[in-house]
């Protein structure tokens, strides 16, 4: 069983630190699934997503010469497009977040 040589005071100090490391286990785990952090990381991660597509539709979206000669013009099918698919990410995003919650 227990080992009955060892010393007391020895044992408190391992005790104080198991119950330490599982006090700073628990704050990691209640910060983890907090509302507000888990929104934030939601939110963060859908920012990263419409900055890619954004990304995706600028490489798509070619400069071209119209004819006065002043500038790049965009195509506006393209920018349609853009939102298009901006609006259909999120509500993926949108609808797969609430069918985690039920």
């Amino acid at each position: 069983m227990a080992d009955k040589s060892r010393d007391p005071e020895a044992l408190e100090r391992e005790i104080e630190r198991s119950r330490q490391q599982l006090a700073r286990t628990i704050d990691e785990l209640a910060d983890r699934v907090s509302p507000r952090n888990v929104a934030q990381r939601g939110a963060e991660r859908l920012k990263e997503e419409a900055d890619q597509v954004a990304k995706a539709l600028g490489a798509m979206v070619r400069p071209s010469e119209d004819d006065d000669g002043e500038g790049p013009q965009i195509d506006r099918r393209l920018v349609l497009a853009g939102v298009g698919a901006a609006v259909i990410v999120t509500a993926l995003v949108l609808r797969r977040r609430r069918r985690r919650r039920r």
